[in-house]
């Protein structure tokens, strides 16, 4: 008393799209997101499982935007002037762009 069901070797049934009679061992399983539905299918209208329908039940993790973002501007200025006084009432201008140090 090993075997619980008949083999269906001669089995007919039919497919729950369609309608048309198959054998049993000619239909297969439909499985909509990763879950076996218990409806049985000719090849005909048969189809894989969609990877879009999957989408949201695994993490993705792809960062694009940045937190704090600061834009391209050319309103920025290209150098910048730093004016130094020292004790003796002397004035010096330093001039700094990119690259360059200029004190006059």
């Amino acid at each position: 008393m090993a075997n619980r069901f008949a083999s269906g070797k001669h089995a007919i049934a039919i497919c729950d799209i369609c309608g048309w009679t198959f054998k049993r061992k000619e239909l297969r399983e439909l499985v909509i997101k990763t879950k076996n539905i218990n409806i049985l299918v000719c090849a005909q209208d048969w189809s894989p499982d969609q990877p879009q329908l999957q989408l949201g039940m695994y993490p993705v993790d792809d960062p694009q935007a940045l937190r704090n973002p600061r834009p391209d501007s050319p309103s920025y200025p290209t150098s910048r002037e730093l004016w130094i006084q020292s004790t003796s009432s002397v004035y010096a201008v330093v001039q700094v762009s990119r690259g360059t140090v200029t004190l006059t």
